[in-house]
């Protein structure tokens, strides 16, 4: 049965890395949900969260693949119950119907988001939160008049001491 998996790796910060971890999962016949990539602390390592589709013995010959690749210098599947996975939308409003730009206003508050922008004719919010929540809080706003949506993948860190680091390989 396919399901949703996280899994964050770190990478050498060089010109290619992400294609070739990309060209990895489409040889792999593996689709990418989410994908987002930062660098670190240390300017030389550059962290990825994939959030990937595949049953539990596909996420770990993903895992297993990632962890043989030379630009990787760890990976990790994250257990979504030991941590905090987040995702960032950007909703462009337009309306001028006063009623519809307050119930904007109340549904970005009601999922502890922000206005960043605020025109005549519309507005930008931004709301954060797990995947599943920003699709309900884009489905909440579809019929006030959306024209826009800019989001982010998954981001995550695990909880408490628990961290990705530079192992050796």
């Amino acid at each position: 049965m396919s399901e949703s998996y996280t899994v964050a790796f770190l990478v050498e910060n060089r010109p290619g890395v992400l294609f070739n971890i990309a060209n990895m999962f489409r040889r792999k016949n593996f689709n990418i949900n989410s994908i987002t990539a930062g660098a670190v602390l240390e300017p030389e390592t550059v962290r990825i969260t994939i959030v990937v589709q595949a049953d539990a013995k596909g996420v770990t010959q993903v895992v297993q693949q990632l962890d043989k690749m030379v630009d990787v210098v760890e990976v990790k599947r994250l257990d979504p119950m030991r941590s905090v996975i987040r995702e960032l939308c950007l909703v462009k409003l337009t309306t001028t119907d006063p009623w519809a730009r307050e119930e904007a206003v109340k549904l970005v508050n009601a999922n502890h988001g922000s206005i960043l922008n605020i025109e005549l004719d519309n507005l930008i919010a931004e709301v954060t939160g797990e995947s599943g929540d920003v699709d309900a809080f884009i489905e909440k706003v579809k019929p006030l008049g959306v024209e826009e949506i800019s989001r982010t993948g998954a981001t995550a860190l695990e909880k408490g001491r628990l961290r990705l680091e530079k192992g050796d390989k």
